[in-house]
């Protein structure tokens, strides 16, 4: 944000003065004077969103000025060429109750550790629910301690209004980055003198681009903010869903934005589908509809796809179909659930005539004309690795219906993506419809350091991807509808040779073992494709997920481990952990990798997995505005070229009524 002081000389006493890296007192306030959406922010011609304005008054700290908390602070908009007004004549709405509150942060790691924070007393307004319908430049000035102003320069995008795709369907894979692309690329498919023989879906995309992740406040971005600006066209702060972090305790009160979802359903009449791996109230597929600073509020976000936020008509958003996992937030607490106001969610979904089914074989059978949840497990759903080679494996998930049996009967991304169009597209009619598919699990696994499992969900993925074209094509709906692959952001995941399973094991000495890495000429070719009985064009898949030769690949983030860059048979590997129960303080799992290489770690000691990464990650387009999705832009970019494509821009509030 600008900031141009008043003379009052305490004031001077701010330079420099929020400038600590892991610690700030409110992300993209640097000033005292605090005004969300903040500078540079960018709106779709109609989209609502939610003004927080904040003033505050540190009592201590290197902040501290001795200045009395302003309660009388204005707000003005103008834009370019245009006089300012007041907030409330610029909108034609009333002023809101002043609000009071008080917080603490920590300046920074010293203070952390020395157990002294900084005491802070807010006045905030917020006014919700407002729109600007004219492209251009805006200015929005908060003035407050007697002089001292904030501005923030806002964008209205100028786009389009005609619609070019009837359907978009959005595919996450969730932590997938060009380099995991590239391996599983690798694995799954054959080989010759350099040249492979088949590629993946994704690789035959007309146009790809690139998207840059970071976050409002910070370069690495988690899957709640990162997914909201693809959702919103608006960068937020890490854990935050579709809203703007204010200082409040409520983590439902934050400024929200309009998502594309909420949009696309407000004005055009569209139908909105929901499939996951994760747990359905993961932060991904959550922040097609919900709005919270706390991406943990999971049994709120279930009520959200059900009845939407209360008193915010515009995200009252029907959603013709759910597929994921996460039954702790749907069966009721005397099950063991955790649910909203402990009521039975199966139950207030089939209320309001969805058809509830919790395995595959139902899921197959279902009525396309109406509407489904279908929740096949606790927690995050089982890895294609483990589904469809290490099969034993199953009975490490429980059962969707809380009866803490194994969930055995789930369906993979493929069938759910199929079955979840083929509704959508029996009940959006003329309306269209946008459908969200995440393969959740690369990501979660590239957490754990289990990098065959991941690879092998980033094949799912793409063999979806392959199978969406296919039954698209077959129902002659393929030419009306934009497919977009992307990741909300990457991992430090790399390959970088090779290792001899076998060598390694039979050494006894790390620096021996380390012999067995082979690098450049001696990393030699994939052995996880062979002739066998496989049909490399019928398949998208290794043949040998054990093969002597495995990847010598790896995380450039990690805890301290043992690698052996081996298959982990017996389920979902646990690379670290306490060995002082509750201590926080994560070393290599004695369980894990019992002949490998000891590693020390490079995180903070209570880390107990890997973490995100810069990386920009790819974009693969496909059918209608393909051609908007090539070259390297930001994430939020994604949102307005989704806008762009269904035509959502809005010059004038005539459509929806509002003044």
């Amino acid at each position: 944000m600008k900031c141009s002081c008043s003379a009052i000389a305490a004031a001077a006493l701010l330079v420099g003065s929020v400038s600590a890296q892991t610690f700030r007192r409110l992300g993209a306030c640097p000033t005292l004077g605090c005004v969300f959406p903040p500078d540079q922010a960018d709106f779709l011609a109609g989209q609502f969103f939610d003004i927080r304005l904040e003033v505050h008054q540190p009592k201590n700290g290197s902040e501290f000025i001795g200045l009395p908390l302003d309660e009388n602070f204005t707000f003005t908009i103008a834009k370019t060429g245009g006089a300012a007004k007041l907030v409330t004549d610029y909108f034609k709405i009333q002023d809101p109750k002043l609000e009071k509150w008080n917080f603490t942060w920590f300046e920074d790691l010293f203070a952390r550790d020395a157990k002294t924070p900084t005491l802070v007393n807010v006045a905030s307004k917020a006014y919700r629910r407002v729109a600007l319908y004219e492209p251009g430049e805006y200015t929005a000035t908060l003035t407050y301690n007697n002089g001292s102003k904030t501005e923030a320069t806002w964008n209205v995008r100028d786009l389009a209004e005609e619609r070019k795709a009837k359907n978009i369907i959005l595919f996450i894979g969730d932590g997938m980055s060009t380099a995991s692309i590239t391996a599983a690329r690798l694995i799954g498919h054959k080989s010759i003198n350099g040249k492979y023989q088949t590629t993946m879906a994704m690789d035959k995309f007309p146009v790809l681009g690139h998207q840059m992740t970071h976050s409002l406040d910070s370069f690495i971005t988690d899957s709640a903010n990162s997914a909201s600006a693809l959702n919103t066209g608006h960068k937020s702060t890490v854990n935050c869903l579709n809203v703007y972090a204010d200082s409040s305790k409520d983590p439902f009160d934050d400024p929200k934005v309009e998502t594309i979802a909420e949009m696309f359903h407000r004005l055009t009449g569209g139908h909105i589908g929901i499939v996951s791996t994760a747990y359905i109230a993961d932060a991904t597929p959550a922040a097609l509809v919900s709005h919270t600073r706390a991406r943990s509020q999971y049994e709120a976000i279930v009520d959200t796809y059900l009845n939407g936020v209360q008193n915010y008509t515009w995200t009252d958003v029907p959603i013709d179909v759910i597929f994921g996992g996460g039954a702790e937030q749907f069966y009721p607490p005397a099950l063991g659930g955790k649910t909203y106001q402990g009521k039975d969610y199966y139950d207030e979904f089939a209320k309001q005539d969805y058809q509830i089914i919790q395995n595959r074989t139902s899921m197959l059978s279902l009525d396309v004309k109406e509407k489904a949840l279908g929740i096949f497990t606790v927690s995050n759903m089982a890895k294609w690795l483990d589904r469809n080679v290490y099969t034993q494996n199953m009975n490490q998930s429980l059962s969707p219906t809380g009866d803490k049996k194994p969930a055995l009967d789930q369906p993979g991304l493929k069938d759910m993506t199929l079955k979840a169009i083929d509704i959508l597209q029996a009940r959006s009619g003329d309306k269209g419809y946008f459908l969200l598919s995440e393969a959740a699990s690369i990501d979660k696994m590239l957490h754990v350091l289990d990098y065959d499992r991941a690879l092998g969900e980033l094949l799912e993925l793409d063999d979806t991807v392959k199978a969406t074209i296919a039954h698209l094509n077959a129902t002659n709906c393929l030419k009306d509808t934009l497919i977009l692959v992307t990741a909300d952001h990457g991992h430090g995941f790399d390959v970088m040779g090779s290792v001899d399973q076998h060598y390694l094991a039979a050494q006894n000495v790390d620096r021996k073992k380390r012999d067995a890495i082979g690098v450049y000429e001696q990393s030699g070719l994939s052995q996880y494709i062979n002739t066998g009985n496989l049909t490399y064009t019928d398949s998208s898949f290794p043949s040998n997920w054990d093969p002597r030769y495995t990847l010598f690949q790896g995380l450039m983030a990690d805890p301290d481990r043992r690698e052996n860059w081996s298959v982990h048979k017996s389920g979902p590997r646990e690379p670290a952990a306490e060995i002082e129960e509750d201590s926080d303080d994560f070393y290599v799992n004695p369980k894990d990798g019992a002949e490998g290489i000891m590693l020390n770690g490079t995180l903070p000691v209570e880390n107990d997995q890997g973490v995100h990464s810069l990386s920009d990650v790819p974009v693969y387009a496909m059918g209608p505005c393909q051609e908007l999705f090539g070259s390297t832009y930001s994430s939020i970019d994604i949102f307005y070229n989704m806008a762009e494509c269904f035509g959502l821009a809005k010059g004038s509030p005539q459509e929806d009524g509002t003044a």
